[in-house]
């Protein structure tokens, strides 16, 4: 085992031989939208992410699905499924099977199984102070699917979010093992405060992030300024308040996006400041909407400052 339970990881890998090794995960999740063909590509481009994050290529998956059978319709489960295997075919991974129960609650999400390199491996530990840290998709998820599951968001809204969750991270992590990775993670549903904790915990340094740099969805600020906010926002906030200090003068909204959790969030990455110029160059001319928030510093040790 090279990577195990120990460090709060994306995803288990296992040593095959001096030159190959497995990278295994799982995720499923209830639906975010109502659209349940879009609801499949979701879950299927956030639970490949995890392999992505890793720095390994998805190879193949298995179905993970909870059905209310004979009390819904179960064409609205094939649409599911369709959404998930378009998703596993635009990253060239094979559908492999899959099991499902019956449950009062829809539930999908795929076990995903990759390959990766031993000595290319990503973990979210390696971050060295002067490091930059790098983001590749807004923030605002949980605020505006809120919103949506309120009807209170706009179609446009609605198609930005959809859009950015149902984008895979392989374009992101193709270009990060271009310009080397000292640590990644993906954003999920610890938000940008408990994936970033992940990174420094335990590892003696700490991290500074640009409150003005954080990006988000274009109506996520008037949805969280109308009490839009998810219940996963405030358990992030009261779980880390003691790491995240926030510094006076913070937009209240800043705040609301580092605690937001994501579904199928961006790569979160620390890279070399000397690269990361270029980096980012890259990034945008793949279209993905990477931007640097911050950087890990020295002092304070293990500390989150939003400033």
């Amino acid at each position: 085992m090279l990577v195990g339970f120990d460090r709060s990881d994306d995803a288990g890998v296992y040593r095959l031989t001096d030159e190959l090794a497995l990278v295994q995960t799982v995720d499923f999740f209830t639906p975010v939208v109502d659209d349940p063909y879009q609801f499949g590509l979701i879950a299927a481009a956030n639970s490949l992410s995890d392999v992505y994050a890793m720095g390994g290529r998805p190879l193949c998956a298995m179905n993970i699905v909870t059905f209310p059978a004979g009390k819904m319709d179960i064409g609205i489960l094939r649409e599911v499924l369709r959404g998930g295997l378009d998703k596993l075919r635009e990253a060239g991974v094979a559908l492999v099977g899959g099991h499902s129960v019956t449950d009062p609650e829809l539930k999908y999400g795929l076990s995903v199984t990759g390959v990766v390199h031993p000595d290319r491996i990503w973990t979210n530990e390696g971050a060295r102070p002067g490091d930059r840290l790098v983001l590749t998709k807004p923030l605002g998820t949980g605020i505006v699917n809120t919103a949506i599951k309120a009807g209170e968001a706009s179609a446009a809204a609605i198609d930005e979010v959809v859009a950015s969750m149902v984008r895979l991270n392989r374009d992101a992590a193709s270009v990060a093992a271009r310009f080397g990775v000292r640590a990644c993670t993906d954003v999920t549903g610890f938000g940008l405060v408990g994936h970033s904790d992940e990174m420094i915990r335990g590892t003696g340094i700490g991290l500074r992030i640009d409150a003005a740099a954080l990006p988000s969805f274009a109506e996520a600020r008037e949805h969280a300024a109308m009490g839009f906010l998810p219940g996963g926002l405030q358990r992030n906030r009261d779980h880390w308040k003691a790491t995240m200090h926030a510094a006076a003068g913070v937009d209240p909204f800043s705040i609301d996006l580092v605690c937001d959790p994501q579904t199928s969030g961006g790569l979160l990455m620390a890279i070399d400041p000397t690269v990361a110029d270029a980096l980012l160059a890259a990034m945008r001319h793949l279209d993905v909407p990477a931007v640097a928030i911050g950087e890990f510093t020295a002092d304070p040790k293990e500390r989150i400052d939003l400033r």
